[in-house]
C-alpha cells in the first residue's frame, strides 16, 4: 500500500490552506490524502468531561465532512480521515513513519507578527521521519508580491544532501516549475595580527570557487532531471536572509534538516529554523539520511 500524504487539521485558519496544499500535492504524486485531527484531554483534568464522547463524535463528523469536501474538489483523489487520541505533535511525528509527506499549518504567532509558526509545527518539522511542509494561511502570507517564481532550494555546496535535492527536483518536475538552487557564502574570517590569511581571500576568487562548487553539485541532477529549468544562485549573503527574500516571489522554499540533536528544535539548524519562521510561502523541511 502506498504511503499517503498526511495533513494535520485543527481549528486554525492555516489548516484550510494546509489541506488545500496537501491535496494538490497528493494528486500530483498519485497518492491518497489522509486528514488527521489530534484529540487529547488537558493534562490538568483528572477525567474527561461527561460530554466527551459526544464532543469527540462531533470532531470525527466535522473531519469526515472536510474529507468529503476535499475529495469533491479533487477528482480521483482518495481522501480519508482519522481522529487520534494523542497530542498533535506526538500524533503527527508517530504517523510520519508511514507517510510520504507530512503537511502542517503554521498556527499561532504568540503575539509576535514576524514569528508565525507555532511550537507544534516546529516540533514536527524537527522530528518527523519524512519531509514536512509548513503552510501559512492566506492571511499570514505576504500579499505584497505575487508568487510568480518556481521553487527555491538551499544547497550546501561542500556537503550536499541527496534527499534534499531529490525532493526539490522531483517537486519541480511534477509541478512544471523552474528550480532555483541557492548557495550562500561569506568572506573567510580573518582573526587579526598573527593569524595567517586563507590561501584564497580575494572576494572575486572566493565567489568563483563557490560557483564552481555549486555547478559541480548540480551537474548530475540536471542530467537526471533534464526537463527542470535550473538557475544557479551563488550569493554573498546569509542563506536564511536570502531564502526568506526569495519566498516572497516563489511558490515553495526547500531546506534541509541534519541529524544532530541537542535542543528541542536543534535538528532544524539555525538557517532552516529561521526560514520556517519567516518565509512568506510554504516551506519544505527535508531530513537527511
Amino acid at each position: 500500500m502506498a504511503h499517503p500524504v498526511i495533513v494535520g487539521v485543527d481549528e486554525s485558519a492555516s489548516a484550510g490552506a494546509a489541506v488545500d496544499w496537501a491535496a494538490d500535492e497528493a494528486k500530483s504524486r498519485g497518492l491518497p490524502l489522509h486528514l488527521v485531527r489530534a484529540w487529547q484531554w488537558e493534562p490538568a483534568r483528572a477525567a474527561p468531561p461527561p460530554d466527551a464522547p459526544a464532543a469527540r463524535k462531533a470532531e470525527e463528523e466535522a473531519l469526515q465532512l472536510l474529507a468529503r469536501r476535499t475529495a469533491g474538489r479533487h477528482r480521483d483523489l482518495g481522501v480519508g480521515s482519522e481522529v487520534v487520541d494523542a497530542s498533535p505533535r506526538d500524533a503527527l511525528v508517530a504517523l510520519s513513519a508511514a507517510a510520504a509527506l507530512l503537511v502542517v499549518g503554521s498556527r499561532g504567532s504568540g503575539g509576535f507578527r514576524e514569528l508565525l509558526v507555532g511550537s507544534t509545527s516546529l516540533h514536527v518539522a524537527a522530528h518527523a521521519a519524512c519531509p514536512v511542509v509548513v503552510v501559512r494561511s492566506t492571511g499570514e502570507a505576504s500579499t505584497g508580491e505575487a508568487s510568480t517564481g518556481g521553487i527555491a532550494v538551499g544547497v550546501e555546496g561542500r556537503d550536499p544532501s541527496e534527499q534534499l535535492l531529490e525532493f526539490a527536483f522531483d517537486t519541480a518536475r511534477r509541478r512544471g516549475l523552474p528550480l532555483r538552487a541557492v548557495h550562500a557564502w561569506s568572506s573567510p574570517l580573518v582573526l587579526g595580527p598573527g593569524h595567517a590569511l586563507p590561501p584564497v581571500y580575494e572576494a572575486g576568487h572566493v565567489e568563483a570557487e563557490e560557483q564552481r562548487l555549486l555547478a559541480e553539485v548540480m551537474a548530475g541532477w540536471q542530467e537526471k532531471y533534464p526537463d527542470v529549468p535550473v538557475e544557479e544562485d551563488v550569493v554573498r549573503s546569509g542563506p536564511a536572509k536570502h531564502l526568506v527574500a526569495l519566498s516572497k516571489t516563489h511558490q515553495l522554499v526547500v531546506v534541509g534538516r541534519h541529524g544532530r540533536t541537542g535542543g528541542p528544535f536543534s535538528r532544524l539548524g539555525s538557517v532552516s529554523q529561521a526560514v520556517v519562521h519567516h518565509a512568506h510561502c510554504p516551506v519544505a523541511v527535508v531530513p537527511s539520511a
